[in-house]
C-alpha cells in the first residue's frame, strides 16, 4: 500500500486500468460494499468539454448496514455518502487506486456516534485497498 494520506488509502497496482476496476470491485465486495455509481471522468470530460483526459473512474461504494446506521445517527450525513473510490491510469500504464478515509470525511460533523461508525468503515476500506496490494 502507498503511504496513507490523512484523507485516503491508496496503492498502485502493476496491472492495467480495466483489470484494476474489476479487482477493486471484488475487494470492496469482500468487505460488504457494493458499487452504486460509476463516473467515467474521461468520457464525461470528452462529452461535456471536448477535452482529453486519462482513464479515470470514480466509484461510489456503499455498505448498506453502515449507511443505515449513519443515516439514523444524522440524516444530513447523506451529503457525504457514498464512499468514493478512484481508479486511474498512471503515466506508466499502471493503475492507481485510492479510497476516501471516512474518518476524515466525517470530521465536519461533530458526532461521536458517526466517528465510531467512520472508524469501522475506515478499517474495511483500508483492508480492501491492502488486499489489492497482495
Amino acid at each position: 500500500m502507498e503511504k496513507v494520506k490523512r484523507y485516503a488509502f491508496s496503492t498502485v497496482l502493476n496491472t492495467i486500468y480495466e483489470d484494476a476496476i474489476s479487482r477493486v470491485t471484488d475487494a470492496l465486495k469482500e468487505e460488504g460494499f457494493g458499487v452504486l455509481t460509476e463516473i467515467d471522468v474521461k468520457e464525461t470530460l470528452k462529452k461535456k468539454l471536448d477535452r482529453e483526459f486519462r482513464k479515470y473512474v470514480i466509484l461510489g461504494a456503499c455498505n448498506p448496514p453502515f449507511a443505515y446506521r449513519s443515516l439514523n445517527a444524522d440524516l444530513d450525513v447523506g451529503l457525504l455518502l457514498p464512499c468514493n473510490v478512484i481508479v486511474y491510469e498512471t503515466d506508466d500504464g499502471k493503475a492507481y487506486v485510492a479510497a476516501i478515509n471516512p474518518i476524515s470525511a466525517l470530521e465536519v460533523i461533530q458526532s461521536q456516534e458517526l466517528r465510531s461508525i467512520a472508524e469501522e468503515v475506515s478499517e474495511k476500506l483500508k483492508r480492501a485497498i491492502e488486499r489489492l496490494s497482495r
